[in-house]
């Protein structure tokens, strides 16, 4: 029996032949990650798993390492952890408390919020000291790690909806992960490291960006 395909996409684009030479021709989106051009089908290696969590867990365990070392500098320094978690890194912006619950909810919320196609803004959000976060950023990795690609793969197309009062943004799962939540998930990283940074722990970008995906 012939191979059903579902076209989820057409569009004209440049596809890499070898790698140095490319050409712009046709090329029809398949599902099951596969897309077919004028010389044939190839395999997308992009998978919705690698786009979420995969991204997910490398800015978790960035913030895992920023934090440790936070941790260091204040008590090398006679810092309150306390006064680290209340801080904010201008008056109008929310604490390093937000900052930490939120990078929690645009990572291990965003996949709840593909599974059950409907997400919102972070609430009944729990009042944790310093270590308190150490221990919550610790288990949300832990439990993107037990998540399987097949389990995530099977979300890819589905409709997911960001309601924040009378509003809604409906979104594609993909365009939910690329467009929103990594987006704030990168955010809210990035503040928790700047008011730690702010504080004078000795950290840089690449404590930031954490350990790249590298690879041929």
């Amino acid at each position: 029996m012939a191979r059903q395909w579902v076209l989820a996409e057409a569009k004209v684009g440049w596809f890499w032949l070898g790698k140095t030479q490319k050409k712009r021709a046709p090329i029809a989106v398949f599902a099951e990650n596969k897309c077919l051009t004028n010389w044939g089908i190839f395999n997308m290696t992009t998978s919705l798993y690698d786009l979420s969590v995969a991204s997910y867990k490398q800015s978790l365990d960035a913030v895992a390492g920023y934090l440790a070392k936070g941790a260091t500098h204040a008590a090398d320094n006679n810092i309150d952890l306390g006064s680290i978690v209340d801080t904010q890194l201008y008056p109008d912006m929310r604490p390093f408390s937000f900052q930490m619950h939120s990078v929690v909810h645009h990572s291990m919320g965003a996949i709840e919020g593909m599974r059950t196609g409907e997400f919102g803004p972070p609430a009944n959000l729990a009042e944790l000291d310093y270590v308190g976060f150490q221990d919550l950023i610790a288990q949300t990795r832990s439990s993107l790690e037990a998540l399987t690609s097949d389990a995530i793969n099977e979300l890819a197309g589905k409709t997911v909806v960001f309601k924040i009062g009378e509003t809604e943004l409906p979104f594609t799962a993909e365009n939910f992960v690329l467009s929103f939540s990594l987006p704030n998930l990168y955010f809210h990283a990035t503040t928790g490291y700047d008011i730690l940074r702010m504080q004078g722990v000795s950290i840089g970008k690449r404590d930031y960006m954490g350990t790249p995906r590298v690879g041929t």
